[in-house]
This record gives structure tokens, sequence and C-alpha cells, in this order.
């Protein structure tokens, strides 16, 4: 059996420090391909790889569409850009956004486990909300290796967490000993198993990253509809179920875990009531400039009645203020904090 000889390594929140240490601890001649995605804005140029050459021996570079994929290199996704992983061959794309962001962990572990099977060692580092569960279950789920940072290590646990819960990972360890962990799984060869085939739903996925038109894939195959529409592009968004958990993709192929989704929709309530606000206050200055005209036009009366409703206006826009302070972007982690305080209140 061949030795897993492509790592895809994933983080957000505390994720470069994690790469600083995990990179530091890998040794020269290190003999697989390595691929790293953060979580980053696509506005600002990244010197990502440059922070991390500082760390490592090992060569490390923008990915570049199209380059021949080579052990002992380190590829790091750049802004506003999925990397993918095919056979012999790393590409670029500007597919749709996955859990709000361009480069997406889920698309580079996808597409590794897509292209290399048993291969891929699939690793998860610090990082909020629930970012490459779902991936990790599809690397498992084709023979390959799944290791997590371990979340009490984490700078932020809710990656780390997430795929523990989602898959029953073969190593969780902290990140200062990930490097030796590697280092030991690469030249190792893999058990001898029956490798699962590439399932209609991956290949379908993968596509739809490579920038392929979703509808034409077969994209409404993949799932039930929803009642939910994409916070991106508000097309209807299919529920699709891979073990335990729960994710969306819309039709022209934005895709969301539960939790994400979760935090994008009680957000953009708050982004609903401030154009409230902002609308209600637009017709309260326009009453109150037209009262002036008619004021100055001795239509009285009329003026009189426009500043009763101009006042009628100020009072909804108190209102919705109120509601908008009272707003809370609700996520996994927050309602666990919420229990939390819960329970300290009690036994206090």
């Amino acid at each position: 059996m061949p030795k897993p000889d492509i790592i895809v390594i994933g983080a957000s929140a505390g994720g470069i420090s994690a790469f600083e240490t995990l990179l530091s601890h890998l040794p020269p001649g290190f003999p697989a391909a390595v691929f790293i995605v953060l979580h980053m804005s696509p506005d600002y140029p990244s010197r990502l790889p440059q922070v991390l050459a500082r760390v490592t021996p090992l060569p490390v570079a923008h990915a570049v569409d199209k380059e021949q994929i080579k052990a002992g290199h380190v590829y790091v996704a750049p802004p506003d850009h999925h990397l993918l992983v095919e056979p012999g061959v790393v590409r670029l794309s500007r597919g749709p956004k996955e859990n709000r962001f361009r480069p997406a962990v889920d698309v580079l572990f996808r597409s590794a486990s897509w292209s290399y099977g048993t291969r891929v060692i699939g690793v998860v580092l610090s990082g909020c909300l629930d970012d490459g569960a779902a991936v990790l279950y599809a690397i498992q789920e084709r023979g390959g290796i799944t290791v997590v940072q371990d979340p009490s290590d984490a700078r932020h646990s809710s990656m780390p967490k997430a795929a523990m819960k989602a898959v029953a990972v073969d190593h969780c360890v902290p990140i200062i000993a990930m490097g030796a962990l590697l280092a030991h799984l690469v030249i190792q060869e893999s058990p001898e198993q029956e490798e699962n085939p590439v399932s209609e739903k991956l290949d379908i996925e993968v596509g739809v990253a490579r920038q392929d038109n979703a509808l034409a894939l077969g994209i409404m195959k993949l799932g039930d509809l929803s009642p939910f529409t994409c916070p991106e592009c508000h097309g209807v968004l299919l529920q699709l179920k891979e073990g335990n958990l729960i994710r969306f993709r819309c039709y022209t192929g934005h895709a969301y875990s539960l939790d994400v989704l979760l935090a994008e929709v009680t957000q953009s309530v708050e982004a609903s009531l401030w154009d409230s606000i902002r609308t209600i206050e637009e017709s309260e200055i326009l009453m109150t400039h037209t009262a002036k005209h008619l004021c100055d036009m001795n239509e009285h009366e009329a003026a009189h009645l426009l500043l009763q409703k101009a006042e009628d206006a100020k009072r909804q826009s108190n209102l919705v203020r109120q509601a908008v302070m009272s707003n809370e972007i609700l996520s996994h982690d927050n309602l666990n904090g919420q229990i939390k305080s819960t329970e300290i209140k009690v036994l206090e």
C-alpha cells in the first residue's frame, strides 16, 4: 500500500501560531506535500508564506494554479482563491464560498480526498465554528487518516471539538506533538484496506469548487429542499446529511454548516433591523422637512399633523433600536457558553 504523502491542514482563528509550531517540527526532506488553508480576508495581501518560511527548512509559497505537486513543499492558499488538489497538480479557483470563506478548509480537504483517498492525512487545528468537520468525515470514509489538535491545547477549540464530534478521529494531540506525529505517519505504509470509491456527492461538490456549473452537475440530487435561503445569493438551500452532520448548499454552490448558517441568519437579523431604522429615520427627516415647507406656505394644520407622524416614526425607530441592541448572533459555542453561565449561577 502507498504511504500517505498528501497532508491537508486547515485552521481559522489562532491558526497562524499553530501552523508555525507544527511546521517548525517537520524535518528537512519531509517526504510528503503539505497544503494549508487559513480562513482570511480577501481584501489584504497574505504574508503567511513568509511568516512560515522563517520557522521551517521546507520551501513555503503561495500555491500557483496547475503547478506540479512536489514532496517536501508547503503550499499555502492565496487570498480569495480556493486551493484544490488534483492528481499530480495544484489547482486554484474562485468557486462559490463555503462557510463564508474563500479559501475554505472544506474545499481543500474534499478535493484531496477525491484525488488521493488513502494517501491523505487531514489535520484540523485551532478555529471558530465547525469548518472541517464534514470533510474529515469524507477523508475517513475514503480511507485517509484524520488528525485533530487537542481542543484543550487550541487557542480556539470550536473546530477541533466539532471535528471530534463528527468523526472518531485517528489521532488527537497537542500542537507541540503534531509535527513528530506527521513525520511518523508519512513513513508508515497505509494499512491493508479497500479504498471506498468516490461518491456522487463528493464528485459533484469537487466540481462545484472547480467552478463547474452546479445545476448542470446535478447538485439538486444531493439533498432535500429546505425552507431556508442562502445568505449569500438568497437561493433555496438544500439540506445534506453526512453521518450525524447536517449542512446546506444552494443551487449556485454556496455551502454552510448548520452552525455557520445559524450565525449568518442571526447576524442578518441585525443587518435587517439597522436597515429598518435607517428607513424609518429617513421618513422622519423627510416628514419634518416637509412640515417646515408647509408652514412656510401657511398650511399650519397639515404641518402639525405631519409633525405628529414624524414623532410616531421616532418612537418606532427607538423600539427597533432596542430590538437591535438585544439581538444575539448565535452559534453552538455561544449557546454552550450561556449554558455554562446558567450552571454557574445555579451553583452560586
